[in-house]
């Protein structure tokens, strides 16, 4: 007859041998579960793979608050150049300029009404809407050509 493990204590009745059976029963069906789960590949990989999904997303969201950051510096830069452009600019320099956006102003008002009257429907309608996006986007378009103007300063101040 076997001998029963030293730990455990041995059965005095039929009842606590029933009750260590279950017992031991429960314990098995327990590692049994802990093992079918360790083997089931194709669970483990869903789960990994949701977890890399969820930091990946995360990462994302990440990424798209720094680039919107850095967007931001950025046109904050871009206004702050295109100022001190307009700063350093001599008086004669931004009087001609102010001069030259008068007449171009003038002549793209002759043009639109030369346009008006001969131009087709669709290509009006066309025109309209490219117009509005260029007006809808003015501070972004004056910055850059503050951002040109500077440039152009300082490649000349460079080659003088």
């Amino acid at each position: 007859m076997t001998q029963p493990p030293h730990d455990e204590p041995t059965a005095a009745s039929p009842e606590e041998l029933r009750e260590q059976v279950e017992q031991t029963r429960a314990e098995l069906g327990e590692t049994v579960e802990a093992l079918a789960a360790k083997t089931d590949v194709k669970a483990r990989a869903q789960e990994k793979a949701a977890e890399v999904k969820e930091q990946a997303a995360a990462k994302a969201g990440e990424l798209k608050e720094q680039a919107a950051l850095k967007a931001g510096e950025l046109k904050a830069k871009a206004a702050e150049l295109a100022h001190q452009a307009q700063d350093r600019l001599p008086d004669p320099v931004k009087d001609g300029a102010a001069q030259a956006a008068e007449q171009a102003r003038a002549k793209a008002a002759q043009a639109g009404q030369l346009w008006e009257e001969k131009a087709p429907e669709p290509v009006r309608q066309t025109t309209a809407q490219g117009l509005q996006l260029v007006q809808r986007n003015r501070k972004a378009l004056l910055a850059a050509a503050g951002v040109a103007v500077v440039a152009w300063f300082a490649c000349r101040r460079s080659k003088g």
